[in-house]
This record gives C-alpha cells, structure tokens and sequence, in this order.
C-alpha cells in the first residue's frame, strides 16, 4: 500500500495537508505542517489549491448493471416500466454484467460516489467489474422467486454458491442478502433468506414501501402493510436496509425506529416513475432512524449522480412541507455520506484521522464557487458534479483529473453489449 500527500487541500473552510498511509487517513495537519517521514521518496505529493476535500459519496441503493437498460421504460406506470425490466433481464450474461457494472463504476466514480449498496443479478460477474475498478461495494444477491418453488430452490443454492465464494473476495467488497420486495417473494424464501442472512452474519438489502399499490395490495393479500408484514416475519433489524420507505405511517415508523432498519431515499427514482414524493424524512429523522440516500438504477433514474439527488430531495423536501428550512445542508450530506457507511458497518464517510481514505476532491476555481455562501451550499445547490476533479478509494487515486483508467475501453465494449440486446 502506497502513501499520499494531498497538499494545501481545503477541508471545512481551513487550508489542510492530509496524509494517508495505506488505506486510511493517518494525520491531518495545517498546511505546510509536513515531517519528514511524510516526505519519503515512496510518498505521493499532491498539491490541491484551489481544491476541497470532501468524503466520498456512500450510494446506499443501486442497480448497477441497469447502466445498459437506460430508457427501456419511459413515460409508463411503475407496473408496466417493472415488467418491462423483468422482459428485458430475461436477455443479460455474465458478460453483460461485468461490462454494465463497470460503467456504473465510472458515472459513479465521475459523480463523486467510492462505495455503493448493490442489489443485482450474476453477482460474481458484478464483483470482478468493481474489483478492477478500485471501488468499494456490497453486493446483494436477490432472492425473487415470484412465489415459484422452482426458482426458490435455485435461488436458495446459488446464494449459498455465491456467499461461499464471496470469502475470497477482497476486503473492499462485501457480500449481502437481498429480498426483492414483498410483492414478488413468498413467504417461505422470505423467511429463508433473512434466516440465512443472520446465520452467517449478513447485511439484508429490501425495497420496501416503494408505491402506494405495493401498500394497498400487502394489505388485501396479508391484512397488513409490508412493514408490519415484514416485521411479523421477524426480518426488520439494525442489518436491514430498506429502500424506499415512501408510503409509510406513523406506526410503520415506530417499527422500522424499534428494529433501527436502516432507510434510503431514492428521490430521482420516486419521482420519474411516480411513486410519490412525500418522504417522510422529518418523522423518520425524529424517531431515530439512520436515513441515506440512494440513486437506484438507471432504469428508473437514468443516472446515478448522487451529488443531484441531494439537490433534489433537499429541494423537494422544502417545497412539500413548505418550509424552506427543511433538510439542511449537513443533514444532505450525511445522508449521502456518514450515514450509509454507518449502515454499511464501514468506519468511512468522513474525513478525519483514522477513518478510510475514501476522499473527493473538488475543484473551487468555477464560477459556482464565486460566493459569500457557505461552501457546502456552493457544492450542493450550485455546483455540478463534473466539479469532482478527483477521487480516491481505500488510499489509492481511481479517478484523475476526470480521467478513469480504461474508459474509452470500457465503453466501447459497453456498446457491443448493447448491440447484442
């Protein structure tokens, strides 16, 4: 492991020298305080004036691959766009996902993001893609058997196959349970999969409350909402993550605070399929619950800038509350940073001595910054993300310069994929 200076780096409005030895940020000191065995020959020196440093972007709901499944559901009902997606999976291989993920790694890596939550098909195609790319992922298989015994049965061996395999994966890869959703998993493989989940020490990854129908048909087939469906089945807890959670009431929000599940908005997502857009952030804040932010895919949000989907549920919030106090700035980038390392168990999402060097670096000398604003208002509300000059992940540069290593490459065989489907 190799050791980087970032030189005269801002870091929360003063001019820093941050030192990382390895994986992790060792010293942060004031800028020009350098010791000598900082300055050794195998050590890195980068001066960054005129760049901030902020901790890397935590995307707490993806699906990675849909990179290649852009537009295949415009302008239709959540039903239709789903079906459309399930059509269209029926078509993908494990060459599909590698090459699908690694683009997703790029448009994340360029949009500030160094770890992602991932819940998708052909995991160990999806796990080489990210181990090549140097970013920091976990990996859900996804239980959804469309209450079919059959696939429940496969499904049940290939996740043990995979968590088998997933022992040999490097450190900055984690291995997860996923339940689709309460609407396309029996009861039995949902059971099974929570169970599993826990035996072996497994985060669960869910969505959860996503539409109102989802709600209203839980209700008719089980006499309760999925929340409480879920709870019944004794699958809620802290190792949960639930997306989602739009249609939730106060009760459900007393639930998923006992169970301290984790919660993720999915702003963009929510709103180009129009599933809502009432997030019940405020409530669910004040109980206690870990809030996050996610993208979700690009099927639905047709990007995964979670730097925008900050913007976006910030402004939202304020306009259906109608307080223009709503969501914070420090609460947005929580979100979208500390939070979702603290769902993911990782000790990351912030920039101090000890933590992951897990860094974006952002360059201030655009016309966004020219302002007496506070700089986190400049970056969030008027800066884009093409602002990120620079990103590194466990204490090594993935992007430079708004450069990733093999782009052109991977994008070229991207578009053969896409030629095939």
């Amino acid at each position: 492991m190799g050791r980087i200076l970032l030189k005269n780096i801002t870091l929360e409005g003063r001019k820093c020298d941050i030192y990382i030895n390895g994986s992790r940020i060792e010293k942060i000191m004031a800028a020009g305080d350098i010791s000598d065995a900082m300055l050794a020959g195998d050590t890195e020196m980068t001066d960054c004036s005129g760049m901030a440093a902020f901790p890397g972007f935590v995307n707490m709901h993806t699906h990675a691959a849909m990179t290649l499944l852009r537009g295949v559901g415009e302008d239709v009902s959540f039903s239709e766009w789903i079906d459309r997606i399930w059509m269209e999976e029926t078509k993908i291989d494990d060459e599909y996902i590698y090459w699908a993920t690694k683009v997703a790694c790029i448009e994340m890596l360029k949009t500030g993001t160094t770890t992602f939550y991932d819940q998708y098909w052909r995991v160990p195609a999806a796990e080489r893609a990210v181990g090549e790319m140097g970013m920091r992922a976990v990996l859900s298989y996804v239980n959804l058997d469309h209450y079919d015994r059959a696939k429940s049965r496969i499904q049940r061996k290939e996740c043990m196959e995979v968590f088998e395999a997933s022992k040999d994966w490097p450190e900055n890869i984690g291995f997860a349970v996923a339940i689709h959703s309460v609407y396309s998993v029996s009861e039995d493989q949902i059971r099974w999969a929570a169970d599993f989940a826990r035996e072996h020490g497994l985060r669960i990854n869910v969505h959860l409350c996503e539409t109102e129908q989802e709600v209203e048909n839980c209700r008719a087939e089980h006499g309760i909402g999925p929340v409480k469906y879920l709870d019944s089945l004794g699958v809620l807890g802290p190792d949960v993550t639930a997306a989602h959670t739009l249609w939730v009431d106060d009760e459900d929000i007393g639930i998923l605070a006992a169970r301290k599940v984790n919660c993720v908005h999915n702003i963009n997502s929510n709103l180009k399929l129009a599933s809502g857009y009432r997030f019940r952030y405020n409530e669910m804040r004040d109980a206690g619950i870990n809030l996050c932010m996610g993208t979700d895919g690009c099927a639905s949000s047709n990007n995964l800038d979670l730097h925008e989907a900050m913007k976006t549920a910030a402004l939202v919030q304020k306009a259906w509350r109608g307080d223009p106090a709503a969501m914070p700035l420090n609460e947005i980038l929580s979100m979208a940073t500390a939070n979702g390392a603290a769902a993911l168990g990782l000790n990351a999402g912030k920039i101090e001595e000890g933590r992951l060097a897990d860094i974006i670096i952002v360059d201030t000398g655009s016309s966004f910054f020219l302002s007496n604003a506070p700089f986190l208002a400049n970056f969030i509300y008027s800066a884009h993300s093409d602002c990120i000059d620079s990103v590194i992940c466990d204490g090594k540069f993935v992007m430079r310069h708004r450069e990733v290593p093999g782009e052109k490459e991977i994008l070229a065989e991207a578009m053969k994929i896409l030629k095939k489907i």
